[in-house]
């Protein structure tokens, strides 16, 4: 259609992601030096029709224009772009989880180690005997190799099984479908019968070097005595065992002080009590009737719906200026929310200048709302009354221009390792998610009754309540 095509010429719309299946053979780095020829053919054209300025003092403006490649696989975990379709996590993350693995395995072979040789006594007369009767060194390094592999084999079996009654509690908690019993999951299991292997020749190394010196006449008359060098070398063991152990718990207070720090963060809403109902755009036509049925229950105290809620999602952003002239200086990108007028009041946030929307005012169809975060990206003290325009329609021949009206305080829709960007919030239609602030324990009971009016305002649509 005439509006596919218009869309996929946009090339200064951030909206969508774009992927590429390269041709076999072809090479992203020669590629990707490519663009920067497209960004001058392309992206420059659209500036001066859109926006009347050059590339050249966009980028003086402080706004960037950049595409790069990624690898499909890795934006899971290495990428940290924004507005990604779904939240990433971070390579980092696995990394030190493998540490804090490794020096607990490590801590269990140590232990094991100083155990055996503690007892080492036990055995002496059992060596002492099977060297008189002929049994070379090697063979007795060979039987202790063999019995730590196999106790650890042992404890390989009653991990899995442990883990196998765990895990439906911990796909609960984390919100994932672990399993190792997938048809994809064969070289998981190699690893871990190949690192079971490994770690009971780690473990029994130095036990089975140890046990199998002993002299037997010594150990026959009873004479069996440990040597000042194993001695030392336990003793450093356990020195090593002390600061592995003194590292963990300084690196468990960390993380626990991080999470304290995340759970007593003001992210600059109040997102207790809050409950979301996504899609809700199904409702059509029956969005508004809809929304006064749920506000007659004396569960829900106040409801919005928006196009975006402060939470890692897809976001939408675009270039505005300030006035009807778009100058360098006056252009910046910012994040554009479309809400109605409940949206400040249930999700309790701050205003920090001006009102917020009102129904009483006709004219806050055309107005916005700024964070402080763009109230300082425009070098503004007081932007209350001040004009913010943007480019809209196919080829941005319309110029919507909005009134300032308040600046809300900034909140976190992010990471909380981002900064917050600068955005607005604007009068829309949007109906893609509906808040509601409630005061009720019960939400399964409340989550039945909306049901029901879902049902009846929209029949046959999916109902996705979180």
């Amino acid at each position: 259609s005439s509006l596919e095509e218009s869309r996929l010429n946009q090339w200064v719309s951030n909206n969508f992601h774009t992927y590429l299946v390269l041709r076999e053979g072809a090479d992203p780095v020669a590629l990707q030096a490519k663009f920067p020829t497209l960004i001058e053919t392309y992206i420059a054209r659209q500036l001066q029709q859109f926006l009347g300025i050059t590339l050249e003092d966009f980028y003086k403006a402080g706004n960037q224009v950049e595409y790069s490649l990624f690898p499909l696989t890795d934006i899971h975990l290495y990428s940290d772009k924004f507005d990604e379709l779904a939240p990433n996590s971070d390579i980092r993350y696995v990394y030190i989880f493998s540490f804090i693995g490794a020096f607990i395995l490590l801590l269990a072979c140590i232990n094991f180690m100083n155990l055996t040789t503690a007892r080492s006594g036990n055995r002496a007369r059992e060596v002492g005997l099977r060297k008189v009767v002929g049994a070379r060194r090697r063979q007795l390094i060979g039987q202790f190799l063999s019995e730590s592999v196999l106790l650890s084999f042992v404890a390989l079996v009653l991990a899995v099984l442990l883990m196998q009654l765990a895990l439906p509690y911990f796909n609960l908690l984390s919100g994932k479908q672990l399993s190792i019993w997938r048809a994809d999951a064969g070289w998981l299991w190699a690893a871990m019968v190949g690192l079971s292997f490994l770690v009971g020749i780690l473990a029994g190394s130095y036990p089975a070097f140890f046990l199998s010196a002993f002299r037997p006449v010594q150990v026959l008359k009873g004479l069996f005595t440990r040597g000042r060098g194993g001695s030392i070398f336990r003793n450093a063991l356990v020195a090593f065992q002390f600061a592995i152990t003194i590292g963990l718990i300084v690196g468990s207070l960390v993380i626990y002080k991080q999470l304290r720090f995340i759970q007593n963060k003001k992210l600059g809403f109040n997102k207790e009590q809050v409950l979301i109902l996504n899609d809700a755009y199904a409702l059509g036509n029956n969005a508004l009737p809809f929304k006064e049925a749920i506000l007659k229950k004396p569960e829900v105290k106040s409801a919005t719906f928006s196009g975006y809620l402060p939470t890692p999602s897809w976001r939408s952003s675009t270039s505005v200026f300030l006035g009807r002239s778009s100058r360098p200086e006056n252009t910046h990108v910012l994040q554009v929310w479309y809400v109605d007028h409940d949206y400040i009041n249930t999700l309790d946030m701050d205003m920090v200048l001006g009102r917020d929307f009102s129904r009483e005012h006709a004219s806050d169809s055309s107005a916005v709302i700024l964070n402080e975060a763009a109230m300082k990206i425009f070098n503004l003290e007081n932007p209350l009354g001040q004009e913010i325009s943007r480019p809209d329609g196919d080829n941005g021949e319309i110029l919507l221009t909005y009134k300032v009206i308040g600046v809300v305080k900034d909140f976190h829709f992010a990471s909380l390792r981002d900064k917050i960007e600068p955005l607005m919030l604007a009068i829309g239609s949007s109906t893609g998610h509906l808040a509601m602030r409630v005061e009720t324990t019960d939400i399964p009971a409340l989550r039945a009754s909306l049901l029901r009016e879902w049902e009846h305002f929209a029949p046959n649509q999916p109902f996705d309540f979180d």
